[in-house]
Parts: C-alpha cells; sequence; structure tokens
C-alpha cells in the first residue's frame, strides 16, 4: 500500500440548523483559501418549460446583488488578487472563489450575496440570454460538442437528465426574474447545499461567516429528480463536412452501484490513455482517427457508458468495425499487466486530483452530497485493488449486452444500421 494514500488531512464538519452542511480543509502548507457553495441541483432538476434555468442562473449571478453592482462583484474579488467562477452540470451547480486566506471573509460573503440577493435585472438578463444565444450557436456549429449533447438526448429520450444543460432558444427566451426565483426557493434548499472550503482556512470563522451568509435561508422539503431511464436509439445528422463525429453508447452504473470501478477500470483499458486498447489500435496502428475515448458517466441513479471519435467519411465503417472487435475482445481476454497499468493510473487520478485546495474542495462537496460523507482515499483504492481481472471482463458483458444508443454527425454514408452494431456488440 502506497502510505500517501492514508494520510488523510482533518476535514471538520459542521450542519447549520437550516440544514446547510459547512465543511473545512486546512492546508497549511497553502496561503491561499478556496471556497465554494455547492448546490444539489442542476440540469435534471429542471422542468420541461425550465430547461437551460439552472445554466442561466449561474451567469445571473454575477450581474448584480442589492448591495454590489456587477462590476463591483468583480472588482471586490480582483482587488485582493483573487478569481471567482461558477459551474452547473447535470446535478448540481457549483460557485468558487480563490482568494488569500486573509481575505476568506470578504470571498464568501461575495458568495453569499449573489446566492441570496441577486436582483436578476430586466436589462441584465435580455443580456445573458443574448449571451447564453451566442453559447449555444457555438455548439451548433461545433460538431464534436453537438455529437455528445445528441447522445446524450438519445439515451434519455423525453428526460431533464438528457436534455442539454445550455437550454434552447425558446425556452432560454421565456425566462423571467419570477421563473429564477421560483427554481431558486424550490431547488437551492439548505438540506443540499454545501459550503466548503480548503486551504489557509479556520473551521470556526467559515462557520460563523455561513451563518451569516446562508442560515435565514428557510429550510424545505427536498426534492428528488425524476429517475433516469436508459432507452437508447440512434440519431443521425447528416452534413456536408470533413469528419464524421460519432459516438456509440451503452446503458452504464450509478457512482453508488457496486459494479461501478469494475465498469471505470473496464472504460479505462479499452479506451482511457496512450495505451488503451482502442487507441492503440484505431489511432495508432490504422490510422483512422487524431484521437478516440471511452467513457463512463456516473450519476447519481444511473450512468452511460460510450466511446467516441471522429473520422473521415470513407472510414467510417473500418472504424465502426474496429472498434466494435476491440470492444467484444476486450471482455474475452483483458490481462493482469493492463489491469495493474489501469489501477496504477486511475490512484495517481486520484492523488493528483488532492494536490490543490481546488481538488480537495470539490471532492469533499461532492461527496458530502451524493453519501452525506466523506469517502477516505484508502477505501477508494483499497475497492480498486480489490478487482480481479474476471470482474472487470464481466463488467464489460453486462455492458455489451444493453440497448446501443448511437449518435453520429458528418458524411455517414458507411456507418451500418444500429441493428447491425447491437448484433456486432453481442460476444
Amino acid at each position: 500500500m502506497n502510505h500517501h494514500f492514508v494520510r488523510e488531512k482533518r476535514i471538520d464538519i459542521t450542519r447549520l440548523a437550516n440544514g446547510l452542511t459547512v465543511a473545512t480543509e486546512p492546508m497549511p502548507e497553502i496561503a491561499t483559501a478556496t471556497l465554494g457553495v455547492w448546490i444539489g441541483a442542476g440540469s435534471r432538476h429542471e422542468q420541461a418549460h425550465e430547461h437551460g434555468l439552472s445554466h442561466l442562473i449561474e451567469h445571473m449571478a454575477f450581474k448584480g446583488t442589492e448591495r454590489r453592482s456587477a462590476r463591483r462583484i468583480a472588482e471586490d474579488i480582483e482587488n485582493v488578487g483573487g478569481d471567482i467562477n461558477a459551474a452547473t452540470s447535470v446535478e448540481s451547480t457549483s460557485y468558487t472563489a480563490r482568494v488569500l486566506g486573509e481575505n476568506a471573509d470578504l470571498a464568501l460573503d461575495v458568495l453569499g450575496d449573489i446566492l441570496t440577493a441577486s436582483l436578476f435585472d430586466p436589462v441584465e438578463l435580455a443580456r445573458e440570454k443574448g449571451v447564453i444565444l451566442q453559447e449555444y450557436a457555438a455548439v451548433e456549429d461545433t460538431p464534436d460538442d453537438l455529437v455528445y449533447d445528441a447522445f446524450m438526448e438519445t439515451a434519455f429520450p423525453g428526460q431533464a437528465i438528457g436534455r442539454p444543460i445550455l437550454g434552447t432558444p425558446d425556452t432560454i427566451a421565456r425566462f423571467d426574474g419570477e421563473t429564477i426565483r421560483a427554481f431558486l426557493a424550490r431547488e437551492y434548499a439548505p438540506g443540499k447545499m454545501v459550503v466548503a472550503a480548503a486551504g489557509d482556512v479556520d473551521h470556526g470563522q467559515i462557520v460563523e461567516l455561513a451563518e451569516r451568509s446562508f442560515g435565514a435561508i428557510p429550510a424545505v422539503p427536498l426534492r428528488e429528480p425524476e429517475p433516469g431511464i436508459y432507452r437508447g436509439g440512434e440519431r443521425r445528422i447528416a452534413r456536408r463536412l470533413e469528419q464524421a463525429n460519432i459516438v456509440l453508447g451503452l446503458p452504464g452504473l450509478s457512482f453508488k452501484d457496486q459494479g461501478y470501478y469494475a465498469t471505470h477500470l473496464f472504460a479505462h483499458i479499452l479506451g482511457g490513455g496512450l495505451t488503451s486498447r482502442l487507441w492503440h489500435e484505431v489511432r495508432e496502428t490504422r490510422g483512422l482517427a487524431y484521437s478516440i475515448e471511452a467513457f463512463h458517466w456516473p450519476f447519481s441513479d444511473c450512468g452511460l457508458f460510450g466511446v467516441g471519435a471522429g473520422t473521415a467519411g470513407k472510414d467510417v465503417a473500418e472504424l465502426m468495425e474496429v472498434t466494435l472487435a476491440c470492444m467484444r475482445k476486450a471482455t474475452e481476454d483483458i490481462g493482469e499487466a493492463e489491469m495493474i497499468r489501469a489501477k496504477a493510473q486511475m490512484k495517481v487520478a486520484l492523488l493528483t486530483a488532492l494536490e490543490t485546495p481546488g481538488g480537495r474542495l470539490e471532492r469533499i462537496a461532492r461527496q458530502l452530497l451524493s453519501w452525506g460523507r466523506i469517502i477516505p482515499s484508502e477505501e477508494i483504492v483499497q475497492k480498486v485493488d480489490a478487482l480481479t481481472v474476471e470482474q472487470v471482463r464481466e463488467a464489460g458483458r453486462c455492458l455489451l449486452q444493453g440497448a446501443p444508443t448511437l449518435a453520429a454527425i458528418g458524411p455517414l454514408k458507411g456507418l451500418p444500421p444500429l441493428a447491425d452494431i447491437a448484433q456486432a456488440l453481442r460476444p
């Protein structure tokens, strides 16, 4: 056992009366403080008429509050050398700031201000809608991004979990301040909010600041999103492009599923690095694609496994044939050397993520939202180390039994029918 995995730093956790969780991880060797607020609400928590609202709220958080203009929000952080950011995902939204430790109080005050007192001024709202529409147009003009949106929509049709995070021009145009406030009151519940800080921080101070900024938010019943139900199918978008962008997928596992780590290792061995099977066969041996990847996206109640690549129109048929053969073969003959390498790469990825305050902050927040506790690195490593070759092969065989999802954009003449792909996946 590499003892780096068991040298966990101290993490202090306090829950406020309204249910909000405060967690800190002091890092004595770090002079900066990274602070954030994570909310267990993202695009899959939107109703149909709210499609894209989580992302718009993230943008609007920086556009002015009762105490600060948009300019002053940026100045208050940047005047002390800090930076501030936000991100929206399928299942969560985060707002983070990094400053010197001595300015942690300022950073958390700004974060509290934007999350509890934003004005959602109609002029700023109209302007930001325009910005998001430009972002939407950029995706539409980028086939290797658009294909993944089409992939998710096809895997989970008619469901919030499958809808693109950005929304659509129609839904974006209808949003107003009232819609935003209703979503915040319903989904930004303190029971699924985590205030986390790492670096040069003091737990008592952060708890006091969090109480001041967020303690008055009323506790409300927690609302679970609709379960994600994988369906599968295909979406082919023929376009006059130089390349065909193709994503082939299958139902994956939740990160809470017992087989998650075996499935993750299977994906990594298949297409997770320069020594992976797909990279070696598709890129290095045959030159069919500039890059190819296999991935496993886990959610709280479901997951999605897939392979994505771009290739010339004339090579589509061969790319699919080789990819399908690699997927089948991996379920039969993954070896011990590949397992050792994949396990080592997973451990390095785990440690690397914990080498910065931002990485530790994200680990704390995500695990508390998902599990209600911090999972020690040692526990994760033990589960990975315990995996056998046969367990990873079996994880692959289980994946390949699922109904496939296919999304493709570009010159697609050589792309085989979905029924043929499904048949070719059977070991």
